[in-house]
C-alpha cells in the first residue's frame, strides 16, 4: 500500500510512475484517490470546528442556566451542531473507506532500474547460465517421462479432484521430498530460520500481501470460515509478523519457507499447461526477509544470489529476466523471473524474486524501533524469493536429464536426499 502521504505532496511523481505500468485504470484511481481525500480532510477539518463550537456552546448553556436565562438558542442550535457532526461522520467513514479500497488497489511505485514493456515479451534478459543438453534423440515432456516411467497418474487425480490435479508416485514423490530438504538445508547453512507456516490464513492477513483481484482469481476460499488457503509460503510469513515492531537489532529477519501452494489459476486460459506445469496444488520453498529499507536492495541480490546457487548446484540450464513495467504485478517494486530451459527448447518461468519495499509492510502493519519502548521508526521492508518450487524444478530435472533409454538421471546433489537413488527408471 503506498502512503497517503507521500501522494499528498508528491501527486506528479506518483502519477509518472504509474504510466509506466501501462494500466489507464491506476491514473484513474489515483485521480479518484486525491478528490477523496480532499473531501476527508476537509471533512476531519469541518467535524474538528463543529466539535470546537460544540464545547463552546455547552459553557455557553451552563453560564446561562446559572444565571437562570433563556438557552433554548443555544440548545438548538447545539442539536443542530450534534445532527451535523453525526452526518460528516458518517461520510468521513465512507469517504476513508473508499480510500482504503484504492489504497488497496493501487501498485507499487516500481524501482528506476525495472525495464519499460507492455508484457511479459518484453521482459529483459541479465544473466543466462549452463547450456542446454545435446540430445541424439527426440526429447520427451515431463509429463510423458512420469507416464512412461510410471511415476505419476493425471487420469486418477483429475478424477477424484478434476483438472489440474495429479498423483506422484514412489521415486518421482521421493523427488520432490528430496528437492525441498536439498533447499531448506541450504538455506539454513545460510542463517536463514526454517518455518513451515499455517496453510490457511485469515482475510485480513491475507488483504496485507497481495492484490484486491487475487481473492477472486488465485485464492481458494474456505466455505463458512474467515479462511483461506495459501497460495505461497509468501503470504503467511509476512502475515506473522502483523501488527508488530520488530527491534532494529534483530533486522534483517530472514527465514526459508515450506508449504504445500492452492491456487485456482482463474485467468490462466491459454498459458503452458501441459502435466504438473500450471496445477492446483504444489510445493514450494520459499525465502522471505523484512529488513530496514536502507538494506532492501542489497538483500534482493543476496535472495537472487541464493536462488541460482541452488539451480546451479543442480546442473539446471537457466536464465534470468529482468521483469518489466508491463509484467511486473501489483505488489513488487522490482521483480528478477528465473526461466528454466525445457525440452521444446523454451525457457519457462520456475520462480520469482521481489522486492516490495514498504508495500506489504504498511498493509500489514509491521514497523520497527531502535530499542524497547522507544517509538517505531518506520516501516519495514519486506522481499520474497522462490527458492525452488518443486514441481517445476522436477520438471526442468526431468527434461533436462532424460536419458536415450527412457531414464532420467539425478542430479548429484539430490542423491543424498534420494537414499542413493541416482537414476529414475521403470520398476
Amino acid at each position: 500500500m503506498l502512503d497517503i502521504k507521500f501522494i499528498r505532496d508528491n501527486p506528479d511523481l506518483v502519477r509518472e510512475n504509474l504510466k509506466k505500468r501501462n494500466d489507464p485504470s491506476n491514473l484513474k484511481m489515483l485521480d479518484e484517490l486525491i478528490l477523496l481525500d480532499k473531501k476527508w480532510r476537509a471533512n476531519v477539518t469541518k467535524v474538528s470546528e463543529l466539535r470546537r463550537r460544540r464545547n463552546e456552546i455547552s459553557i455557553e448553556i451552563a453560564k446561562l442556566k446559572k444565571e437562570k436565562k433563556d438557552a433554548k438558542h443555544l440548545l438548538k442550535e447545539a442539536d443542530e451542531t450534534a445532527e451535523e457532526i453525526k452526518k460528516l461522520d458518517v461520510d468521513t467513514e465512507k469517504l476513508q473507506h473508499k480510500t482504503k479500497e484504492i489504497l488497496l488497489t493501487l501498485p507499487n511505485l516500481l524501482h528506476e532500474s525495472v525495464p519499460l514493456g507492455r508484457d511479459e515479451h518484453e521482459n529483459v534478459e541479465v544473466k543466462r547460465w549452463g547450456k542446454p543438453p545435446k540430445f541424439d534423440f527426440t526429447p520427451k515432456s515431463h509429463a510423458e517421462i512420469a507416464l512412461d516411467l510410471g511415476l505419476a497418474d493425471f487420469e486418477r487425480g483429475a478424477k477424484v479432484a478434476g483438472a489440474g490435479f495429479y498423483y506422484l508416485k514412489n521415486e518421482l514423490a521421493l523427488l520432490d521430498m528430496a528437492i525441498q530438504r536439498f533447499a531448506v538445508d541450504h538455506l539454513r547453512k545460510k542463517g536463514y530460520q526454517f518455518i513451515e507456516p499455517p496453510y490457511m490464513i485469515t482475510r485480513k492477513a491475507y488483504e496485507g500481501v497481495i492484490a484486491p483481484s487475487d481473492f477472486e482469481t488465485v485464492t481458494y476460499k474456505i466455505e463458512g470460515e474467515d479462511l483461506y488457503m495459501i497460495a505461497t509460503a509468501e503470504h503467511p510469513l509476512g502475515a506473522m509478523m502483523m501488527d508488530e515492531v520488530i527491534e532494529l537489532k534483530d533486522l534483517p529477519l530472514k527465514f526459508v519457507g515450506f508449504s504445500s501452494c492452492y491456487r485456482k489459476e482463474i485467468g490462466a486460459h491459454g498459458k503452458y499447461t501441459k502435466g504438473i506445469f500450471r496445477v492446483h496444488q504444489f510445493n514450494k520453498v520459499e525465502q522471505f526477509i523484512f529488513c530496514k529499507p536502507e538494506d532492501s536492495w542489497e538483500l534482493h541480490e543476496e535472495l537472487q544470489r541464493n536462488a541460482e546457487e541452488l539451480y546451479e548446484a543442480l546442473g539446471l540450464h537457466y536464465r534470468v529476466m529482468n521483469v518489466c513495467t508491463g509484467d511486473i504485478g501489483t505488489i513488487a517494486a522490482k521483480k528478477y523471473d528465473i526461466d528454466c530451459w525445457m525440452a521444446d527448447g523454451t525457457f519457462r518461468e520456475t520462480g520469482s524474486n521481489s522486492n516490495c519495499t514498504d508495500y506489504q509492510a504498511r498493509r500489514l502493519n509491521v514497523k520497527y524501533r531502535e530499542g524497547e519502548g522507544k517509538a517505531p521508526i518506520g516501516f519495514v521492508h519486506t522481499l520474497n524469493n522462490t527458492a525452488l518450487a518443486t514441481s517445476r524444478t522436477m520438471i526442468a530435472i526431468l527434461e533436462q536429464f532424460q536419458q536415450k533409454d527412457g531414464s532420467v538421471k539425478i542430479p548429484k546433489a539430490l542423491v543424498p536426499w534420494m537414499g542413493g537413488v541416482e537414476k529414475l527408471v521403470r520398476n
